[in-house]
């Protein structure tokens, strides 16, 4: 009902506003938790319950009635309710920064735009173009193709630290390409239930490394689908070793470019030890090259148990290990950047190299 939609919707909101939380001594009494979880247990249905339905002998239709006789506000934006108590403290927090994280994609690629009252909105294709024009930022390859050329296929490489990270949004918002990580698709596979999905599952669950065959069919599954095939693709940190790359090449998998971003080991080092954190918007700070101006940020970053000196030189040394045979299946292809530079500088080699590919 139309009720119970604006029930859940409330409730929705109340859990994406951080100022709405409230302290352990303000917790909602024990007898309204319990019937907000068994609501939420039953389904919407359980907010609406039927007329017929009593309480202390009295009708429920009744009850209603005689508050508003009272001019009493039923709440049904949970303005007096508690999440606290109902979800904890640490599950807000993660609804929270998904949803941050979230809109800040949503913003980075023009689909929402504030309303008179400052609300984000959905976006009219027509906004989303004016934007996009306003921004300079090009259409997505595939659109932009004549006669039919194809999309562009990337492959982005690097060792940590390198500045993939970067250079994969703005080439994503330039070309209109799809960003591609493992970790995103091993994720999204197995939540579709894929058949691979479900073989990276077994192995994920048993806290084993999932086998170069399985991801290869993970990504050869990703990049048969219709985003990819119509605006391209960018693998960003794969393959990572040259057991992948030879399989992805014998899946007929094959790239236009790749990228291969050459940074020194010791500015790597500085790069990732310096790293922070924000835990609610998950943007990453450098406490030397870029820290926050707001202090209630600053005082909030965190740093990744493995950005430590100590644990960045492991992950130098496989990387190193790898990444010559690597280079080696794409060499008509590579374009070696110099990482070092500033990251405008670093954007415009790529740039040029991709460019290059787009008229060839």
């Amino acid at each position: 009902s139309k009720s119970s939609s604006r029930f859940i919707s409330a409730f929705t909101a109340k859990v994406t506003a951080p100022d709405r939380i409230s302290n352990d001594d303000e917790m909602m009494k024990t007898g309204f938790t319990l019937s907000v979880l068994a609501a939420l247990s039953g389904g919407a249905s359980a907010f609406t319950p039927a007329p017929t339905q009593t309480a202390w002998g009295v009708t429920k239709t009744a009850l209603h009635a005689d508050a508003v006789k009272a001019e009493m506000n039923l709440d049904e934006d949970f303005d007096d309710v508690n999440l606290v108590r109902i979800l904890g403290l640490d599950r807000i927090k993660k609804i929270q920064r998904r949803h941050k994280r979230e809109l800040n994609d949503r913003i980075r690629n023009f689909e929402v735009v504030q309303d008179a009252d400052g609300e984000w909105i959905e976006a009219t294709p027509e906004q989303t173009a004016e934007m996009k024009a306003a921004a300079g930022v090009s259409a997505p390859a595939a659109e932009e193709s004549a006669g039919g050329k194809e999309p562009l296929k990337i492959i982005i490489a690097g060792a940590p630290a390198s500045g993939k990270g970067t250079q994969c949004e703005v080439i994503k918002e330039k070309y209109g390409v799809v960003h591609l990580s493992t970790g995103d698709m091993l994720r999204a596979a197995v939540a579709e239930g894929t058949e691979v999905g479900k073989q990276a599952k077994d192995f994920m669950d048993a806290g084993k490394l999932v086998p170069d065959e399985v991801i290869i069919g993970v990504v050869k599954d990703r990049l048969e689908q219709s985003d990819c095939k119509s605006c391209g693709w960018l693998l960003d940190g794969f393959p990572r070793t040259p057991a992948q790359a030879e399989a992805l090449a014998s899946a007929g998998v094959s790239a236009d470019c790749f990228l291969f971003l050459n940074v020194p080991d010791d500015m790597l080092v500085d790069r990732v030890c310096g790293r922070r954190t924000d835990p609610v918007t998950g943007k990453i700070y450098h406490m030397t090259f870029s820290p926050p101006d707001d202090e209630e940020v600053l005082a909030r970053l965190e740093q990744r148990s493995d950005d430590t000196e100590e644990k960045v030189k492991v992950r130098l040394e496989q990387f190193h290990a790898n990444v010559d045979a690597v280079k080696g299946n794409y060499v008509e292809i590579g374009v070696e950047i110099d990482g070092s530079k500033k990251p405008g500088e670093v954007t415009e080699v790529i740039a040029a190299a991709l460019e290059a590919k787009i008229a060839a």
